[in-house]
Order: C-alpha cells, then structure tokens, then sequence
C-alpha cells in the first residue's frame, strides 16, 4: 500500500479491509469502496464546512491504489478509465468539476486543496515499481459497477495497451 494512501486511510481512523484487487499484466489495482460516514468524518476533521461534507456525502468514494509492476512507464489517463452501472455509463466529474462547484458554494482554498490532494491523479506516469493511491468520486448508485480501463506504456505511450476489467465494484453504505 502506498504512503499516500496509508495516510488517508490512519487520518480518518479507518481499518483497511481487505481491497478489491485486479492484476492483469503490467499493473495491480486495488479498491476499496468508502462509506459516507468515513469520508464524511474525514473531511470534518479537516474542517471542511459542512455544505461541503453533505455535498461529499452524497457521492460514491473508492480509494485507488495502483502499483506498475512491470519494467516498463506506465500511464494513468483517468480519461481512459470507463465506469458503468447496470450497462449504462456512470460519469465521474473532473477535478475541475469539482473545483468550479467549490467555487461557487463559496468553500475555503484550504479545503478545496485537501479535497484535491485526496483525489486521484487524472494524469500520471508509473515508473517501474511505482504504486499512487488516491479516491475516485462517482455518483453514489445502487448495484454493482463496472470499470474498463486502458494504460498506455512505453516513453512515448507506444508500447502495448494494458487493459482491465472490474464489475465487482460498488458504492458502500453505512451500517445499519
């Protein structure tokens, strides 16, 4: 597990269960879907305001974890990336969706910089060995969803696609 993915995981006091993980050729992923409680406390120890957390509440978080386990670069293109729900297409809003609603709820720059730095990366190269974590935000949905996502490899994004496939994931309640 990543640093940066161990840190969001002790700062908002939460165990790390046992993630969803797909390896496939030059890459393992793995995913652990978050409760709106979790990511709710998180956020309020950091002081988000609250308009903010009921905001965040609401959505679908799944914390990322990607390690190149090959020799070779390579890259994340969250553009790539292709979730769906019950065989339709499940949108994740960019960063800079994000950071246009934050504007205009009027929210705090430090709390919109936390909340970026909790995202994952939209763009990034993988050394060989390298691992990243960070969340992904999807609109909260019921039932499984699926993911289809494309890496490019090589310097110069030539080399051969790696390609994944997921329906196991899911958007996590609160218990009851």
């Amino acid at each position: 597990m990543s640093l940066h993915a161990l840190l969001l995981i002790a700062a908002a006091g939460l165990q790390p269960g046992p993630p969803l993980t797909v390896s496939q050729d030059a890459v393992q992923i793995g995913f652990r879907p978050r409760t709106p409680d979790q990511m709710g406390s998180f956020y309020e120890a950091r002081g988000f305001p609250k308009a903010m957390i009921d905001r965040l509440r609401q959505q679908c978080f799944i914390t990322v974890r990607i390690h190149n386990t090959s020799d070779d670069i390579l890259w994340l293109e969250l553009s790539d990336w292709h979730f769906s729900n019950d065989g339709k297409p499940l949108e994740r809003d960019h960063r800079d969706t994000w950071k246009q609603r934050w504007l205009e709820m009027d929210m705090p720059m430090h709390s919109q910089s936390t909340f970026r730095w909790t995202l994952l990366p939209e763009t990034l190269d993988f050394l060989p060995d390298e691992a990243e974590g960070g969340n992904i935000v999807l609109p909260r949905v019921e039932g499984p969803i699926t993911l289809d996502a494309s890496f490019a490899t090589g310097a110069d994004k030539q080399g051969p696609a790696v390609n994944i496939h997921i329906d196991t994931l899911f958007c996590a309640e609160n218990p009851a």
